[in-house]
């Protein structure tokens, strides 16, 4: 593994792997009484939000507690961010203050980048997603819920070689299609991009994957259909006429869902938009994974911490500790 987790291109097939494994012991913990491990206890972890997010900085402090770090949250809004200081001088101030890792959102491409390669601050730096650039441990727990539902529960030390996924919608702007088109690569799967021309990216045509424009003819042959947000907040003209006309050529409803091959799947980042980009009956069905996204989510971000942060160790001990008389009544 490298110091700092910036972007899903950045992983071997190994690292990746070793993830998903960790990722796996990690998800234990959710089974126990108390979901806590004393790994990261004494290292302190600041969660540095540039740009608004809830699910993401609630997902990542989960993790950080359920390692036992001490958590910093950081939002620029209110902070001296908004008097002016710059990305530098805040992260000296952290620097002086002693993390141990820092967690990065920002609006701008490339600022994670600049964080851990500048020598302001001698952490190691994870990207919670930059600009329409990337955002790594987003398409970690996808990869995972994808080998856990495709795979299975067993898949220890295995990849995705040979899955077909198809990821559909607002690509331009997505630093999730990005960031899963690389990782899935990386993990031997076959990755389609279905998206409006307006909404595909110029340059493209280089990625690892091949690009569609019609959601109908993929349908068949997908063992996963991954459908994006349509980000309007960096729209700056009209990438499609109405809101139906996308909906009617791009979401994913009940009649298109009875396309997919039985065993498939449908995921989404969140938030959804129902009625535009999934109807109701596809995201409350047994073959939607959103909500186990979420769950994954946490144990892949224990995952990355716990291994940025050099575990050498088991970061799961299998044998159970005998109950004393104190944990029995807590």
């Amino acid at each position: 593994m490298k110091r700092h987790l910036i972007s899903a291109a950045d992983l071997t097939r190994d690292d990746a792997v070793l993830i998903l494994d960790t990722a796996e012991e990690m998800a234990r913990i959710a089974d126990r009484p108390i979901k806590k491990l004393p790994t990261l206890r004494g290292r302190t972890i600041c969660n540095l939000f540039f740009e608004d997010s809830t699910r993401t900085r609630i997902s990542f402090e989960a993790a950080e507690k359920r390692l036992s770090a001490d958590v910093i949250n950081f939002a620029a809004k209110g902070s001296s961010v908004s008097k002016g200081e710059s990305l530098k001088d805040t992260a000296q101030t952290l620097e002086a203050m002693g993390v141990d890792a820092v967690v990065i959102r920002h609006g701008a491409s490339g600022a994670p980048y600049r964080l851990a390669t500048s020598g302001w601050i001698d952490a190691p730096v994870i990207n919670a997603g930059d600009g329409t650039h990337q955002h790594p441990t987003q398409a970690l727990l996808d990869a995972f819920t994808m080998r856990r539902r495709l795979v299975g529960k067993d898949a220890l030390g295995q990849d995705l070689a040979g899955k077909r996924i198809t990821i559909v919608g607002d690509v331009l702007h997505s630093r999730v299609a990005r960031s899963n088109v690389d990782l899935l690569h990386t993990l031997g799967a076959e990755v389609t991009l279905v998206a409006p021309p307006t909404l595909v990216p110029v340059g493209v045509e280089t990625w690892p994957c091949e690009i569609s424009y019609g959601l109908d003819e993929v349908l068949a042959k997908s063992d996963a259909v991954m459908m994006l947000r349509v980000q309007r907040e960096r729209m700056n003209a009209a990438f499609f006429p109405t809101e139906r006309e996308y909906s009617r050529r791009y979401g994913l409803d009940g009649q298109r869902m009875a396309r997919m091959p039985e065993h498939a799947i449908v995921m989404h980042p969140g938030p959804m938009v129902r009625g535009m980009e999934i109807t109701a009956e596809v995201a409350d069905s047994d073959r939607c994974t959103v909500i186990e996204q979420v769950a994954n989510g946490v144990s892949i971000r224990m995952a990355v911490l716990y291994l940025l942060l050099g575990g050498s160790e088991p970061a799961v001990t299998t044998t159970s500790t005998p109950r004393t008389e104190e944990t029995k009544q807590s």
